[in-house]
C-alpha cells in the first residue's frame, strides 16, 4: 500500500508522455460498470483511461478552434497542477500551506492594481466570485436587491436566489449591453452588476454607472484581462466599481476552477464574509471551506511570461477576431452583427434558411450558436492564442452551397 503514495518514475513519465502525446493510437476499453472489488495497478489504471481521457477531448489549441471561451493551457500549468496535486495543500490551515498562503497573496497583489481594487481572493470560477461579492454587497452595504442586465451571467441570477435578493433585469441593445436609460432611479438598496464582456456577445455594459448604487460589481469573468493591455481602455470606469470578477480559466489561460474576486476596500469586504471556528487558526475568507493552491499555476505563468508576454497573447486574440469581422463585412453572402469589443464575434448568412447547412459545413470546433432576440447567430470566441485568422476565414471562404 506504502508504493501508491511513493514516485514510480517510470509510470509518471509514461503518464506525462501521454499527456503530452495527446490522442492515442490505443482503442478505449469498457470501463466497468460498478466498482471492481480489485483493483489493478496505477500503471494499468493510466493506460486503461488514457484513450477515454484524450480521444475524444476537443483540441482547444487548434489554429481554428474558436468556438468557445475554453482557451488552450500552457505546460507550465500541467506542470504546476501536478505540484499542486502532489503536496494537496490547504489554505484554510496555514501549518499545511504557509508558502501557498503567500503565493496566492502575492498574485493577488500583483494584479488587484490594474483593476483599481485593494485586494481579494481565489475562487474556483466567476460564478463563486460573482456569488461572493454580491454576498458583500449585501452585509457592507446593506443591498436587498440586484440589478443586472438581461445578458447578465446566469450566476447573477443565482447568487440573487441563494442570498434572498431581490432580481431586476435591465434591457440591453443590438450587441447586448444594457440600456443606461432603463435603470431605476433610485439605487440607493440596491447592487448593480454590470457585465464586462457577456458570453453570447462579449459586449461590456456602461462601465461609467460604477458607483451610482450602493454597491457597484463588475462581472468582467471574461473581459477583465483587457486591463493588462494595450486595450485597456475598453474597460474604462472598471476602477471605479466596488468588487470586480475575473475568470482565470479564459484569457488569463489557466485550467478550470480558476478566478479572482476584487474588492476596492478589501479589508472591509473580507471581515463581512469571514467566519472563525474553533479548530482554525486564521479566519475562513469567502465561500470555501478547505482552499487547494490554485495560485501556483497562475503565478508561475505570469512569472514566465510577464505582463507582456500575457497582453500579447490577448492582443492576438482582439487581431483574429477583429481580421475575422472585417472578412464578414467584405463576404456579401454574410452578415455582421456588430464590431467586436471584446474578442467574440457574431455573424450568419444572410440566407438564414441555410444556416444550418452553414454549420455543417464549417470544421468542428471552429464556430458556436447564440440566440438573440429569437434570432440565431453563429458565435466565434477567441480565447486562443494559437488561432489563425487566415486559416478561420478561408475556412469560410470555402463554403460553397
Amino acid at each position: 500500500m506504502e508504493s501508491d503514495f511513493q514516485p514510480d518514475l517510470e509510470a509518471l513519465t509514461r503518464a506525462i508522455s501521454l499527456m503530452c502525446e495527446g490522442p492515442t493510437a490505443a482503442r478505449p476499453q469498457a470501463l466497468p460498470k460498478a466498482l471492481p472489488e480489485l483493483g489493478v495497478t496505477s500503471a494499468q489504471a493510466i493506460e486503461w483511461l488514457a484513450p477515454h481521457v484524450f480521444n475524444s477531448a476537443a483540441d482547444l489549441g487548434s489554429a481554428l478552434a474558436a468556438a468557445h471561451m475554453d482557451p488552450p493551457t500552457p505546460w507550465i500549468t500541467w506542470a504546476t497542477t501536478q505540484w499542486n496535486a502532489r503536496l494537496n495543500q490547504n489554505l484554510l490551515h496555514p501549518a499545511t500551506a504557509p508558502a501557498a498562503r503567500q503565493l496566492e497573496q502575492r498574485l493577488v497583489s500583483w494584479l488587484a492594481p490594474y483593476f483599481g481594487m485593494t485586494g481579494g481572493h481565489m475562487t474556483p470560477g466567476s460564478t463563486l466570485a460573482n456569488l461572493t461579492a454580491l454576498w458583500a454587497a449585501r452585509d457592507c452595504a446593506g443591498v436587498t436587491e440586484v440589478v443586472a442586465s438581461e445578458m447578465a451571467h446566469l450566476s447573477i441570477s443565482k447568487a440573487a436566489h441563494i442570498l434572498g435578493l431581490k432580481l431586476r433585469k435591465i434591457p440591453t441593445n443590438r450587441m447586448g449591453a444594457m440600456v443606461e436609460g432603463a435603470l431605476p432611479s433610485d439605487l440607493s438598496r440596491s447592487a448593480l452588476v454590470l457585465t464586462a464582456g457577456t458570453t453570447s456577445t462579449g459586449a461590456v455594459d456602461p462601465l461609467a454607472l460604477s458607483g451610482l448604487a450602493a454597491w457597484t460589481h463588475i462581472d468582467a469573468a471574461w473581459a477583465g484581462p483587457l486591463r493588462l493591455t494595450r486595450m485597456s481602455d475598453r474597460l474604462d470606469g472598471l476602477e471605479q466599481a466596488d468588487s470586480v470578477a475575473v475568470s482565470a480559466h479564459k484569457w488569463l489561460f489557466q485550467p478550470k476552477e480558476s478566478a479572482l474576486i476584487f474588492f476596492k476596500d478589501v479589508d472591509k469586504a473580507h471581515a463581512a464574509i469571514s467566519l472563525g471556528g474553533a479548530y482554525l487558526a486564521v479566519p475562513n475568507i469567502g465561500i470555501l471551506g478547505s482552499h487547494g493552491a490554485m495560485a501556483v499555476p497562475l503565478l508561475a505563468t505570469l512569472m514566465a511570461w510577464g505582463r507582456e508576454g500575457l497582453a500579447s497573447k490577448i492582443e492576438h486574440c482582439i487581431h483574429v477576431a477583429e481580421s475575422l469581422a472585417n472578412h464578414v463585412n467584405h463576404d456579401d453572402r454574410l452578415e455582421l452583427l456588430t464590431w467586436p469589443v471584446t474578442g467574440v464575434v457574431n455573424w450568419r448568412p444572410r440566407d438564414t434558411h441555410s444556416l444550418d447547412a452553414w454549420h455543417q459545413s464549417l470544421p468542428a470546433g471552429m464556430v458556436s450558436t447564440t440566440t438573440l432576440r429569437g434570432e440565431t447567430w453563429f458565435r466565434n470566441v477567441i480565447a486562443n492564442p494559437s488561432a489563425n485568422a487566415s486559416a478561420i476565414t478561408q475556412a469560410i471562404t470555402d463554403v460553397q452551397l
